[in-house]
């Protein structure tokens, strides 16, 4: 059932529509003033690429969960 969900196109969009501005967000929160302020480190880098991945991750699973489930249902 997770293969199905996984492969439901709109599962990703779904994913990205949340996850991209939750991620904006926490970019801008947590790494925004290095940013302003030209403080860019490694580390800082590896965050803001981080932040946005985490994110779309969470949503991914909320999103085939919600799928899965749907789909078990259509089947009983």
């Amino acid at each position: 059932m997770w293969r199905h969900a996984l492969r439901d196109r709109s599962v990703w969009i779904r994913s990205l529509r949340i996850g991209l501005p939750v991620g904006a967000l926490q970019i801008a929160v947590n790494q925004g003033d290095h940013w302003l302020t030209g403080h860019v480190t490694p580390g800082v880098v590896i965050k803001t690429i981080a932040s946005p991945a985490i994110s779309i991750g969470i949503a991914l699973v909320a999103a085939a969960a919600t799928v899965r489930s749907k789909y078990k249902q259509d089947a009983s």
